[in-house]
């Protein structure tokens, strides 16, 4: 592997990287980030680190990782209780301002053009080069599957260095060697079983000299990870009492609605008249990109905003869906190659002759379409700011308020809160900026803004449109070669570049779940071409991995077919590690897998490998005379040691039912250049009683360790579309699936 092959990211991260310093040193990657705990710690409180701090009412934990719902909060405290020998619960969890120091130590496996199992020499260093970079620019995300891995051991290290400095401070009090004491129940634990509570060392604990950092325990002193555990959000979110930034009021706040272009186009004009003349609308405003309502309530404000009279200007992509697909159509050209992200063997010759079979697979625009709407607070003062809002990127939240109100980063507080779903939405900034904006031009006041359903939906920056387009050939009941081409537009530069960011370089994101696929294809070759010109998108839940393992996924299992080969069997004898392998051999078991499942019946394979993590998935279903029933789905997956069995089952699960959702029913498509689909309604999930039985099995063999938000979600469509055809011989090559098959 070249350098000059280095993904788009690798390029990002890079430019920026220089752009912070490190092309004029490297110490400047090396120094450790200021700890925000200590900004103005009060008197008798100690901080360790930016993760734990101590004062006399108690501990309390940071949890930098934004929780959208899957559980990261609980995980976050469970590394750090570990090995502070804290009760489960027996301290507090924050999120922590945006810092620095909170940088994400996993973003740099994904940033560049790499596979996972490449453990070469260019591999590793070009990992530690990403690595420095993003912690030179302190990039605190939470994405990509990442919080897991980036976790695992420097929450461990920041518990335990906790512990010993802790029994260091009894040491010194007491006169008993530190070696002499253990800690237990966020106690020191002297050996007359005097217990000396950490809350009541605190203040000699911020004096005492940092001591060397002590071993980490073995998974068999685990007392917490590894085991089953309540979510410290359960009780709260299982009651009703947990409050999101929707949730959220502040004296004197006032309420704001807005109404942006539906085109991602500017204002031409506006009469505002008919919004001011509802009871309870108190004024318009002008934003970038549109309008806001400021109104007694949300919905005064909401019903203000539907009523104003704009005319927008023309959207810059296409105005009917049809154009869009056409601009696909057209993007398989020479200019328009981003990248040859695979080329083993000769996969050009190999499918050139008259019998290769040919395919092409659609994957559409798709919505976030979390549950809770985008919301935020924000106030702007003189010479400070706050705002409220659950956001995956803390940081450039502050930004965007701070550049609203012309202050610098550090004069504004971000108070990050929980989030009700994001699937990627809320890595995007533009609520947050249009609050801001509002809040710019009513100085003091808290400006509370919540999008509408509809607004939502209708702004939304969705999952990329894609169309792979694939040649392929068998030889002796097996497959010889595949040449895949994907046409998509490029997510990270529509999404970076909103972040004012120019992104050179090809994407990686194109084709994701197909070029890094661990499959050994003699010849085997995966294209990509970036087209331009279409809707503004972003990241989705697994991001390219969906479309890339929808069109990879689905031609493997027609070419298998077409070498009179076993799905299962054949994939098996293509796995190209042994993890993978192991994968696809457990579900094959726990499936109970015949490829004759009986009359109307039928059972579908597909594995998709995204973020590390390989998923293989099997789908069986019934087909009634009324439609498609889903009736079973088996999951085998490998991202290493799973710290808590119960929260990894229901990741995997909510994946599964995410992932057949979207591929049964979800679509975003586009009329008269605006978003048609404006609420659940015309973008179903799947329904409670269509949801099958599911059955997860983790493996374990990897050796590092993964995350487990994302990859369910990719291998669902293509498994869903194989159970079909092997149910009623009926090929899906289009997504949704529902508008060529009917489901119960």
């Amino acid at each position: 592997m070249s350098l000059r092959k280095f993904t788009r990211r690798a390029l990002l991260v890079g430019s920026a990287a220089i752009a912070g310093g490190v092309a004029f040193g490297v110490y400047l990657g090396r120094r450790t980030p200021e700890n925000p705990l200590a900004r103005d710690l009060p008197e008798g409180a100690a901080t360790f680190n930016p993760w734990v701090l101590i004062d006399a009412s108690g501990v309390t934990l940071i949890a930098p990782h934004a929780d959208k719902g899957q559980g990261v909060m609980s995980v976050q405290a469970a590394l750090l209780a570990e090995e502070m020998d804290l009760d489960w619960g027996g301290f507090r969890v924050e999120f922590g301002d945006p810092a620095a120091a909170y940088w994400n130590t996993a973003l740099g496996d994904d940033m560049l053009p790499f596979r996972p199992d490449d453990e070469s020499w260019l591999a590793n260093a070009g990992r530690d080069v990403a690595d420095l970079a993003v912690k030179t620019l302190g990039m605190q995300i939470t994405g990509g599957s990442t919080t897991v891995p980036d976790s695992f051991v420097k929450l461990r290290e920041a518990g335990a260095l906790a512990r010993e400095t802790l029994k260091a401070a009894a040491a010194r009090r007491t006169g008993v060697a530190r070696d002499d004491l253990r800690t237990e129940s966020g106690a020191v634990l002297l050996r007359d079983g005097t217990r000396i509570a950490y809350a009541d060392l605190a203040a000699e604990a911020a004096s005492v000299n940092p001591v060397d950092m002590p071993a980490l325990r073995a998974p068999a002193e685990w007392r917490l990870l590894g085991k089953p555990m309540q979510r410290l959000d359960m009780v709260a979110k299982s009651t009703g009492t947990a409050r999101y930034s929707v949730d959220l009021t502040i004296e004197g706040m006032v309420h704001a609605a807005i109404r942006l272009s539906p085109f991602r186009s500017a204002v031409r004009s506006h009469d505002p008249s008919p919004a001011l003349a509802l009871n309870g609308v108190e004024k318009v405003l002008s934003i970038p990109g549109g309008l806001a309502v400021i109104g007694a309530t949300s919905w005064h404000a909401m019903r203000g905003a539907e009523a104003l009279r704009v005319e927008w200007e023309p959207p810059s992509y296409p105005a009917s869906q049809t154009g869009h697909w056409q601009r696909l159509e057209q993007g398989f050209t020479k200019d328009r190659l981003d990248r040859v992200w695979r080329d083993d063997g000769d996969a050009s010759a190999a499918t050139q002759s008259s019998d290769a079979f040919r395919a092409e697979y659609r994957s559409p625009y798709v919505a976030h379409a979390p549950l809770e709407p985008l919301s935020a607070i924000v106030v702007i003062r003189e010479d400070s700011a706050e705002a409220w809002s659950g956001h995956q990127v803390p940081r450039e939240a502050q930004k965007a308020v701070a550049e609203a109100a012309g202050l610098a980063p550090e004069k504004v507080r971000f108070h990050n809160q929980l989030i009700g779903g994001s699937f990627g939405h809320r890595l995007e900034v533009d609520f947050i900026r249009n609050a801001a904006a509002i809040a710019a031009q009513m100085p003091g006041v808290p400006v509370k803004l919540t999008y509408s359903r509809q607004e939502d939906f209708a702004t939304d920056f969705p999952r990329h449109i894609a169309i792979g387009r694939a040649r392929g050939t068998v030889r002796a009941r097996q497959v010889a070669a595949i040449d895949l081409e994907i046409a998509a537009p490029s997510v990270t530069r529509s999404q970076m570049g909103r972040l004012g960011l120019n992104v050179p370089g090809p994407d990686s994101q194109i084709p994701a779940g197909a070029w890094n696929a661990p499959y050994a294809v003699p010849d085997f070759r995966v294209r990509a071409y970036a087209v331009e010109g279409l809707a503004p998108v972003s990241s989705w839940r697994a991001v390219g991995a969906n479309g890339g393992g929808f069109i990879l996924e689905s031609f493997l299992d027609e070419l298998i077919h077409q070498a009179g080969a076993d799905p299962l069997a054949e994939r098996i004898r293509l796995a190209s590690d042994p993890v993978t392998r192991a994968v696809l051999e457990a579900v094959g078991e726990m499936s109970g897998w015949r490829s004759a499942a009986g009359k109307g019946r039928g059972m579908g394979v597909a594995m998709v490998s995204s973020f590390g993590v390989p998923v293989a998935e099997v789908v069986e279903v019934t087909a009634t005379e009324r439609g498609i029933r889903i009736d079973n789905v088996w999951v085998a997956c490998d991202c290493g040691p799973v710290l808590d069995p119960v929260n990894f089952e229901n990741l995997v699960q909510g994946g599964v039912v995410f992932g057949l959702g979207a591929a049964m029913n979800c679509e975003i498509t586009f009329a008269d250049g605006a978003v048609v689909q404006r609420n659940y309604n015309a973008h179903e999930g799947m329904r409670l009683y269509q949801c099958p039985s599911i059955e997860v099995r983790a493996l374990g063999n990897a050796e590092k360790i993964r995350g487990i938000g994302e990859p369910p979600v990719p291998p669902t469509a293509p498994a869903l579309a194989n159970a079909i055809f092997a149910a009623t011989g009926q090929r899906l090559r289009q997504l949704p699936l529902h508008h060529q098959i009917d489901f119960l």
